[in-house]
C-alpha cells in the first residue's frame, strides 16, 4: 500500500534526496520509495512510476515528499526516524567539514562576498536559468552545473554574459578547473600550463586525469556545456573562451573537446583555432582526422589529446600506452561474440561506440537512444548518466545500483564476451565503485563458469593518485578481482576489441602546413582574463558539496541555502524577477524607509472620534477594522462589538433592535484605515468614542485610533454587556477628557522617544506594552494631578492608566498608522504600508498600489489559551493592530521581548531571535530610532518588501490576542498569526502589470 509523508517547508537539494531514498530502500517492508521535492517536474516522475497520492499532489515545490509502498503502516515509523537520523548526519557533517557562511538570499550572498565573480549552480533546471540571470546581473561569471534548462534561455544568457565580458559555462556542465581549483564533478589534478576548454564533463575528465598521471599538470579546464556549439547558441562560451586561454601566457598548449558542433559553428571554431598563437589540439569525438596541422592538431581520441599535449609541454614525445594482458583465452571473429559497455557519462561512453564501430566497419550514424551510444547485432555501449537513467535517481558515479543491473542482464545474455565498464574517481563520486561493484562482478564471473563461458570484465579507472578514493586502491581491488584494468579508456575498449577478436586501425597521421583563415579577431574580456588568472571567489547555489571542495583549495565561498523562490511558481518568479530589474523601485524602497525613519510622530490629543472624523459626524456610522467587510461576514464577536456600539450610542434600546438596525443596513460600514484610522481587534469606532490623536509633524498628517479598555470582557473582542458599555461612557466622559486636557497641557508628547525607552526595557508594542504604558503615565500624570477635576475621577484614572499593561497600544497604532501614511505618499515601490484583518480577509497595501487592498482568507491565531479555552474556542484573527508590525514593532521586533515569548507561543529567547532574524529576511532596513539591545543594539527590522515575502515565502509574524468565536466571551488567550502569502502574491502582480510587465 501507499502511504505518504510531507515535510512542509523542507528543501533539500535532489542529490542528498537520491541518497536517502537509497538509505530508506533498504528497510526491510519498503517494497519501493521515491523521495523528492514535490514540483511539477517531480509529480509527474511519481506518476510514472505509480507513485502518485493525493497528498504528494497538493504538497508544494519547496515541501520534501516520501512515499513508500510498504508492508504496514508501522514501518512510517522507522522511515521518519531513519530519515531524521540521515539529515542530522548529513548536518553533523557538514558542520565538520566547513565553518563558512550560509545565506538564504542573494542579496546576503553578494553582501557576505561583495567580490564574488563566479556563481555556482546546482539547482532544478527550471530555476537555474533565473537564477543565473541573477548572478550575471551581480556581474559574476556562472558555472551551471544544472540541466533540463531550455536552448532559448541558455542562448539568452550566454548573449547576456558576453555582452558584460563574463561568461556562462552550462547547463549541464558537470566538470571544470580555474586555478587548479576543481568545480563539480572534478578529479584532484596538478596545476600545470594545460588549458582545456570542453562540451563534456567526462571527456574533461578523462583528458585531466591521463595528463596528471604522465606527470603533468592544468591551469584551467572550462566546461561550456553539450549545447554550447549548437546552431541555436552559436559557440558563444567556446569562441569567448578560445580567446581568453590565447591571451593567459601561462597557458602553454590548449585542448579543444566536443563531440561534432554544428557545421556552421564547426567552421567558425576552425577559423578561430588557426589563428591561435599556441600549439591547440582539437577533438570532435566521432571525426576520425586523417593529418595533423603545424601547431594545429587533430586528434581521434581522448588518450591521443592528452598525450599529445604532454608531448607539445615537454617538446619531447610520449610514449603510446600499452594493453599489458594475455590474449590467448581471448575469442576469435567466427565466435560473434559481443561487447556490453556501461559507462557513467557520454564522452566516454560515444568513444567507446565510437572505436566498436570502427572495429566492426559500421558506417551506422551515432546513436543516441535512451542512453544507448550503440545498440547493434548484441553490441551494447549505454550512457547511464542519460535523463533517462538519472531523472528523479542518482547518478551512476555516486550509485552503483543500475549499472549492477545492466551488468546482471549482461552475462545472461549468452553472446556477451565482455562487460565493459569505467570508474570515475573525485570530487562527488562513489567513496568506493569498485568496492561496490566488485561482489556483482564475482558473483556473475562465477555464474559464467559454471555455464561453460567466458566472460572478461574490463574496466578503465578514471583518477588520479590525489584523489580521495585512490587511484592505485580502485586499480588494486579491480585486478585482485579479476579484472582487466586499463591505463585509458581507448585502452579499455581497445582490449575489449581485442577480447572479442577484432582490431581497429588508428593510422599515423602527417603534419600538414597550418591553413590560416582570415578572422576579425576580438580581445578577451578582463573580467574573463581575471577569472582565469586567480582563485574563483564563489557563491554556491545548490550542493553543499561543491562549496566544501573549493575551500579545501584556499576558495572563499558563501553558501546560498537555496530554495525554489516563490513556491517554485514560474510566473512569479519570472514577475520577481522584472521588479529586481527596475532599479527604481529600490529607490523608491528606499525613499520610503527615509520617510519612517525621519518621521516625528506627536501625540497632540484625545477626542471624539466624531471631531475628528467626519465621515462619523451626523450619520449613524461605525469604523471596523480590515479592509472593507460586510456586516453578514463579520465573524460573531465583530459584530457583538457592533451591537455594544450601537448601545453606547444610544441608537437603539436593547440588542433585538440593535441587529435588526445592523443587519437592516440602517448603519454604514467604513473602514478604519479610509478615514485615517485604526481600531484593535474589532476595530468597531463610532462618533462618540473618545480617540488619540497622533500627528505626524514631518508631514502634517494625522491618524486616530480609539482608546485600549483593559482586559476581560472588552468591546474590542466582542463583548457588550451593560458593564462594557457603561466603561466606554465612563472613557467618553471621564478618561478621554482627562487624556485630552493632559496631552494639551504639555503641548503634545513626542512619540518616538517613549518607543525608544520602552523597546530598551523589554516591550515589542502589541503583545506587551508595560514598560511604554509607564512612560506615558509618567508623562501625564503629573499633569493630572493638578488639574481641576472630582477627585474620585482622578484616582479612577490614574488607577485605570496604572492597572491597563496594554494602555500604550493605541497609541503605538495610531502612531504606525500616521507614520506609514506619511511614508506611502512616495506612491512607488513595494514596501508594505499597511496590514489589518476583519475575520474574513486579511488585507495588505503597498506603496506603489495606493489605496488598493490585495485580500486573501484571514487564518486563525496560533498561541496559548487560558484555563477552559483551547483552538476549537478560537475566532479568526481580527484587528488593525498589525499596523505595528508593518512599522517594524511587534512579532517583527519579537526579539525585543523575551518576556513575552512564551506567551505568544514563540517558545523563549532562541525561538525570539530565530524569528526576528527571519524578520530580517523580508525587509530591507532597520529603524536606528529603536535600538534592541537584546538583538547586539540593531535598530528594529524596517519595511517589509512584498517583494521578498513572495521570493522566500516568508510572512510577517504578527502578535496578537485570541478572541472567543462567540460574542460575549472577550480575549481567551494570545499568539502568533501570519497572512496569508496570496495577499502579497496579488500585490506584486497588480504593481508588475502597472508597470508593463506581461508574460
Amino acid at each position: 500500500m501507499l502511504k505518504s509523508i510531507v515535510k512542509k517547508g523542507s528543501y533539500h537539494d535532489s542529490v542528498v534526496l537520491m541518497l536517502l531514498t537509497n538509505k530508506i530502500s533498504t528497510i526491510s517492508g519498503v517494497k519501493k520509495v521515491s523521495i523528492m521535492m514535490a514540483t511539477p517536474a517531480n509529480k509527474d516522475i511519481y506518476k510514472q512510476s505509480g507513485l502518485a497520492t493525493e497528498e504528494l499532489m497538493s504538497a508544494t515545490a519547496n515541501d520534501m515528499v516520501m512515499v513508500a509502498d510498504v508492508d504496514d503502516d508501522s514501518i512510517l515509523d522507522t522511515i521518519e526516524k531513519e530519515t531524521e537520523e540521515f539529515f542530522k548526519q548529513q548536518s553533523t557533517d557538514s558542520a565538520k567539514k566547513s565553518g563558512r557562511e550560509s545565506v538564504k538570499s542573494w542579496d546576503k550572498a553578494v553582501a557576505a562576498l561583495p567580490d564574488a565573480n563566479l556563481a555556482v549552480i546546482s539547482v532544478p533546471g527550471m530555476y537555474a536559468a533565473m537564477e543565473a540571470d541573477r548572478a550575471l546581473d551581480e556581474n559574476m561569471n556562472v558555472f551551471m552545473f544544472s540541466d533540463n534548462v531550455t536552448i532559448e534561455d541558455e542562448k539568452k544568457l550566454k548573449e547576456k554574459a558576453h555582452s558584460k565580458g563574463l561568461a556562462v559555462m552550462g547547463p549541464d556542465c558537470g566538470t571544470g578547473i580555474i586555478q587548479g581549483v576543481p568545480i563539480a564533478f572534478t578529479n584532484s589534478v596538478a596545476p600545470g600550463s594545460i588549458g582545456i576548454i570542453g562540451a563534456s564533463g567526462t571527456g574533461i575528465q578523462e583528458l585531466t586525469t591521463i595528463i596528471d598521471r604522465l606527470g603533468e599538470g592544468v591551469k584551467n579546464a572550462i566546461g561550456t556545456g553539450g549545447r554550447d556549439l549548437s546552431t541555436e547558441v552559436g559557440g558563444i562560451t567556446m569562441m569567448d573562451m578560445i580567446d581568453a586561454m590565447e591571451e593567459d601566457e601561462s597557458v602553454k598548449v590548449l585542448i579543444v573537446i566536443s563531440k561534432p558542433p554544428a557545421q556552421s559553428v564547426r567552421e567558425k571554431i576552425s577559423n578561430r583555432l588557426s589563428n591561435f598563437n599556441k600549439p591547440v589540439i582539437t577533438l570532435f569525438l566521432g571525426e576520425k582526422p586523417l593529418y595533423h596541422e603545424e601547431n594545429f592538431y587533430h586528434a581521434y581520441t581522448l588518450d591521443e589529446a592528452a598525450r599529445l599535449a604532454v608531448s607539445l609541454v615537454r617538446n619531447k614525445e610520449v610514449a603510446q600506452g600499452e594493453i599489458l594482458i594475455d590474449e590467448k583465452d581471448f575469442y576469435k571473429p567466427e565466435d560473434k561474440k559481443t561487447i556490453k559497455a556501461y559507462y557513467s557519462g557520454g564522452t566516454l561512453a560515444g568513444e567507446a561506440a565510437m572505436l566498436i564501430k570502427d572495429a566492426l566497419d559500421l558506417k551506422v550514424p551515432p546513436q543516441k537512444k535512451e542512453g544507448y551510444m550503440l545498440n547493434t547485432d548484441g553490441h551494447i555501449v549505454v550512457d547511464l548518466g542519460d535523463d533517462v537513467y538519472t531523472q528523479g535517481k542518482p547518478h551512476p558515479m555516486i550509485d552503483p545500483a543500475k549499472r549492477i543491473e545492466c551488468m546482471k542482464q549482461a552475462v545472461d545474455d549468452e553472446s556477451t564476451a565482455v562487460v565493459l565498464f569505467d570508474v570515475m574517481l573525485g570530487y562527488g563520486s562513489h567513496a568506493d565503485m569498485a568496492g561496490a561493484l566488485l561482489p556483482t562482478i564475482a558473483e556473475l564471473d562465477k555464474k559464467a563458469q559454471a555455464d561453460g563461458r567466458k566472460v572478461f570484465f574490463i574496466a578503465t579507472v578514471c583518477g588520479t593518485r590525489r584523489d580521495y578514493q585512490g587511484y592505485d586502491d580502485a586499480v588494486s581491488k579491480l585486478k585482485d578481482a579479476g579484472v582487466i584494468v586499463c591505463e585509458t579508456n581507448k585502452l579499455a575498449v581497445t582490449a575489449a576489441i581485442h577480447a572479442i577478436g577484432l582490431k581497429f586501425d588508428e593510422p599515423e597521421k602527417e603534419i600538414r602546413k597550418k591553413e590560416v583563415v582570415e578572422i576579425k579577431r576580438e580581445r578577451a574580456s578582463e573580467k574573463l582574463l581575471n577569472m582565469l588568472s586567480e582563485k574563483p571567489k564563489i557563491i554556491n547555489i545548490g550542493l553543499k558539496s561543491f562549496a566544501e571542495v573549493a575551500e579545501q583549495f584556499g576558495c572563499e565561498t558563501v553558501q546560498y541555502d537555496w530554495m525554489p523562490p516563490a513556491g517554485g511558481d514560474v510566473e512569479l518568479i519570472k514577475i520577481l524577477n522584472f521588479l529586481r530589474a527596475k532599479d527604481e523601485i529600490d529607490e523608491a524602497n528606499n525613499a520610503v524607509i527615509a520617510k519612517v525613519v525621519s518621521s516625528q510622530p506627536v501625540l497632540i490629543d484625545n477626542v471624539r472620534a466624531k471631531d475628528v472624523i467626519p465621515e462619523l459626524s451626523n450619520k449613524k456610522a461605525i469604523l471596523h477594522a480590515g479592509p472593507p467587510v460586510a456586516y453578514e461576514n463579520m465573524p460573531d464577536p465583530m459584530q457583538g462589538s457592533c451591537v455594544g456600539a450601537v448601545l453606547f450610542e444610544e441608537w437603539a434600546a436593547d440588542e433585538a433592535e440593535a441587529r435588526r438596525m445592523l443587519e437592516g443596513k440602517e448603519i454604514e460600514f467604513i473602514p478604519c484605515h479610509h478615514v485615517n484610522a485604526v481600531g484593535p481587534m474589532g476595530g468597531i469606532t463610532s462618533p462618540n468614542m473618545p480617540v488619540f490623536v497622533v500627528e505626524n509633524k514631518t508631514d502634517g498628517n494625522r491618524a486616530y485610533c480609539t482608546m485600549n479598555e483593559g482586559i476581560g470582557k472588552v468591546l474590542r473582542f466582542g463583548a457588550y454587556s451593560q458593564e462594557v458599555v457603561e466603561r466606554l461612557r465612563w472613557m467618553r466622559d471621564v478618561l478621554g477628557p482627562t487624556l485630552g486636557r493632559a496631552i494639551r497641557q504639555l503641548g503634545g508628547i513626542n512619540v518616538n522617544p517613549m518607543v525608544a525607552k520602552a523597546i530598551a526595557m523589554g516591550d515589542e508594542f502589541h503583545q506587551r506594552n508595560i514598560a511604554a504604558s509607564l512612560v506615558f503615565l509618567k508623562e501625564v500624570a503629573p499633569i493630572i494631578t493638578k488639574m481641576e477635576m472630582d477627585e474620585k475621577d482622578r484616582y479612577d484614572v490614574i488607577k485605570f492608566l496604572s492597572d491597563t499593561d496594554q494602555f500604550f497600544l493605541n497609541i503605538m497604532m495610531a502612531t504606525g498608522k500616521a507614520v506609514m501614511d506619511s511614508a506611502r505618499t512616495i506612491k512607488e515601490g513595494t514596501i508594505v504600508t499597511a496590514m489589518c484583518r476583519n475575520g474574513y480577509e486579511f488585507g495588505i497595501r503597498i506603496a506603489g498600489m495606493g489605496d488598493e487592498w490585495f485580500t486573501g482568507p484571514v487564518n486563525t491565531p496560533q498561541g496559548l489559551y487560558f484555563t477552559g479555552y483551547d483552538k476549537e474556542d478560537a475566532c479568526p484573527d481580527m484587528g488593525d493592530s498589525a499596523i505595528t508590525e508593518t512599522f517594524g514593532v511587534g512579532g517583527m521586533a519579537m526579539i525585543a521581548a523575551p518576556a513575552v515569548t512564551r506567551f505568544v507561543g514563540a517558545g523563549g529567547y532562541e525561538d525570539a531571535l530565530r524569528t526576528s532574524n527571519e524578520m530580517a529576511e523580508i525587509t530591507i532596513g532597520r529603524n536606528p530610532n529603536f535600538i534592541i539591545p537584546t538583538w547586539n543594539f540593531q535598530g528594529a527590522c524596517l519595511g517589509i518588501d512584498a517583494r521578498l515575502v513572495v521570493e522566500k515565502e516568508i510572512t510577517p509574524v504578527i502578535n496578537t490576542g485570541i478572541a472567543h468565536k462567540i460574542a460575549g466571551y472577550g480575549q481567551i488567550g494570545a499568539g502568533t498569526v501570519h497572512p496569508p502569502i496570496i495577499c502579497f502574491q496579488k500585490a506584486i502582480r497588480a504593481y508588475a502589470k502597472k508597470l508593463g510587465f506581461t508574460l
